[in-house]
């Protein structure tokens, strides 16, 4: 398996970690702790130290409850972050994680070669930016938006119904002309699910990758580990085992612990 990048491709052999690098002041987890962007660029060479094989970099917090922001706003945030990488000549393929195609256009143009969206393709301009950049694409399920999606989730069939979206939403781009090997599908922990939703879908993911598509999953520090660990690191831990054990290609992880 490999994820076909915008300027290289990834392989897939073994499990990549995505080292999550948040530029914002009210993510869930660390919001704050790296704002300024000399703090969220030794946050990236912390990471990559560690093992990480991708840097998912964002602007704006998604987290349950979360207003959005300006994409003015989000660039402002970004950009700096992704200078000074670029200028210290950076390893790594840099993701960015914004549902918006004004900022997704304008941080491959800085040389980002992933967009991260969580949004799954909400913004109907997304799909003529990727078009026309080549930049590989995290295709994630989510039921609602940030700031409601968590009030009533409902589904009949949640690891269905998230199949069904996620093979729809890869055969609309693959049909507007995307590579099929630039799309990565995420099933979206923590985005519009219950804990028992997210429950399920881990101890199902491996029905994902009937999708034929590099796997990504974003579990690290979520609210659902704490149904069943007290610690949410020591959960992240756990969970990162088990969806290696499925076969999930790619973690999104706040630190990197192998």
């Amino acid at each position: 398996m490999v994820w076909k990048l915008r300027t290289r491709t990834l392989r897939l052999d073994a499990p990549v970690f995505m080292g999550i690098v948040n530029v914002t002041p009210d993510s869930f987890s660390d919001g704050g702790r790296f704002l300024e962007p000399q703090a969220a660029v030794d946050h990236a060479w912390r990471l990559i130290a560690d093992g990480a094989g991708i840097l998912d970099i964002g602007g704006e917090s998604t987290r349950p409850g979360s207003e959005g922001i300006s994409a003015r706003e989000e660039l402002r945030r970004i950009l700096p972050v992704l200078q000074k990488l670029g200028d210290q000549r950076i390893t790594v393929p840099v993701s960015v994680d914004t549902v918006k195609a004004e900022t997704a256009g304008e941080v491959i143009a800085a040389g980002a070669e992933i967009i991260n969206d969580v949004s799954g393709l909400a913004d109907a301009a997304m799909l003529p930016v990727l078009l026309r950049t080549g930049a590989a694409y995290g295709l994630m399920h989510t039921q609602g938006i940030p700031k409601t999606m968590q009030d009533n989730p409902q589904y009949g069939h949640v690891v269905r119904e998230v199949f069904d979206f996620l093979r729809a939403k890869r055969n609309l781009m693959i049909a507007a002309g995307i590579e099929p090997e630039k799309i990565a599908v995420d099933p979206g922990l923590g985005f519009g699910k219950t804990f028992e939703h997210n429950w399920q879908l881990v101890e199902n993911i491996g029905v994902f990758l009937e999708l034929d598509a590099p796997l990504l999953a974003g579990h690290s520090r979520k609210r659902f580990l704490s149904a069943r660990y007290a610690d949410r690191d020591a959960g992240t831990r756990m969970v990162s085992r088990q969806l290696i054990q499925s076969g999930v290609h790619i973690l999104r992880l706040h630190e990197i612990e192998r």
